[in-house]
């Protein structure tokens, strides 16, 4: 890679700043074997954003956000900020950032790595080689529809309003970008929503529908209601390649899909922009657990599900598919070598914490290398 590219790191709260501390000595790693240079910034979001600046997220990081190449996210929130309003919590910084990088298409993959059969509380038979991705909508929907709020009724009552609202242009470009990835994989899509009950679900049905008729006619297509999938992915996960989906469906089925695996600990995504004119988009990056403040600052969480987001951050901003690779084959070997964090113990194995565990794969990835 001949030019240095920019990335804005926002560690956040909680074990946020721990796991990312891990992948800026991959970064570095990168930068000394693989002649792979990075030009890093750094800012607060979330809670820490909260104290120092009093808001969850400043215009200045915005535009920082936009200046930047990628933006590789940690986690925010916990429960010293639990009482603030809701246009003020931490978790605003990130909506905001979707918002104003139009990061419509969330990517969060749920792989089931060898090592880690025995970590899922499905029988091995049922996730053994489980490889999926959910394509999950993420600026619109009913997080962001409106009229939204909560209003005091004339008898004193209170009646909370969120509204479920999707144009076909929102449909179609998350589609396609389903329907690309699939084309990449096994070339299925299933396109999930509640179509009988609401007219929303109809609309991206018929939306989706029409789309693969007139464009991705090779990617085989089917829909699904969305409790429905949440039992299939259950009963028999591998049935998926694709599932593209709602803001809300697609926050809940990925949570369900990632337990699949055995651990939040584990899992990256991605947050899509729509490519301009010269190909490039807004991306940020950032893995799918919490912020987990009931074990900030004790130096066991897992590192791995930020390391695996920035290797997506690699493949999808970059196209350094072999380096991502590379990181992701790290991770498994370490974890086939026996080592483990709290999250993902099992017998026989031995425990240790995040840094340990970062600088384990560091020393694979050189093996790797050669």
């Amino acid at each position: 890679m001949s030019a240095n590219k920019k990335l804005l790191v926002l560690p956040g709260d909680g074990v946020g700043p721990e796991v990312m501390r891990e992948v800026i000595n991959v970064i570095d790693w990168m930068d000394r074997k693989r002649r792979a240079s990075f030009d890093i910034d750094e800012d607060l979001v979330g809670g820490a954003s909260i104290d120092a600046r009093g808001v969850a997220i400043t215009p200045e990081t915005v535009a920082r956000a936009k200046a930047a190449d990628a933006v590789l996210f940690g986690s925010v929130g916990g429960p010293k900020w639990d009482t603030l309003g809701f246009d003020n919590r931490p978790e605003i910084s990130i909506l905001t950032l979707r918002r104003e990088l139009g990061l419509f298409a969330n990517l969060r993959p749920a792989i089931v790595l060898d090592p880690l059969v025995d970590a899922s509380t499905l029988k091995p038979e049922v996730v053994r080689g489980l490889d999926l991705m959910i394509v999950r909508e993420s600026t619109g929907g009913i997080y962001f529809g409106e009229p939204r709020g909560v209003e005091t009724l004339p008898d004193g009552s209170k009646r909370g309003v969120n509204t479920e609202v999707y144009t076909t242009p929102e449909i179609e470009r998350v589609a396609r970008v389903a329907f690309d990835l699939a084309r990449k994989r096994q070339n299925r899509v299933c396109s999930v929503e509640k179509a009988n009950v609401m007219e929303s679900g109809l609309l991206w049905r018929q939306t989706v529908a029409a789309l693969h008729k007139a464009e991705y006619a090779d990617v085989e297509l089917s829909h699904m209601y969305a409790d429905n999938c949440a039992m299939q992915l259950v009963r028999n996960p591998r049935q998926f390649d694709v599932i593209v989906t709602t803001n809300l469906f697609g926050d809940i089925l990925s949570d369900l899909a990632s337990m699949l695996t055995g651990s939040l600990g584990m899992l990256p995504s991605a947050t899509l922009g729509a490519p301009d004119a010269s190909g490039r988009r807004h991306a940020l990056y950032e893995p799918i657990h919490g912020s987990a403040p009931d074990i900030a600052g004790k130096g066991i969480a897992n590192p791995m599900a930020q390391m695996l987001s920035f290797a997506m951050l690699l493949r999808y901003s970059f196209d350094m598919d072999e380096d991502a690779a590379l990181i992701e084959r790290a991770c498994t070997n370490v974890l086939a070598s026996g080592l483990r964090t709290a999250d993902v113990m099992a017998p026989g194995c031995a425990k240790v914490g995040t840094h340990v565990m970062g600088e384990a794969v560091l020393r694979e990835m050189d093996k790797l290398a050669g």
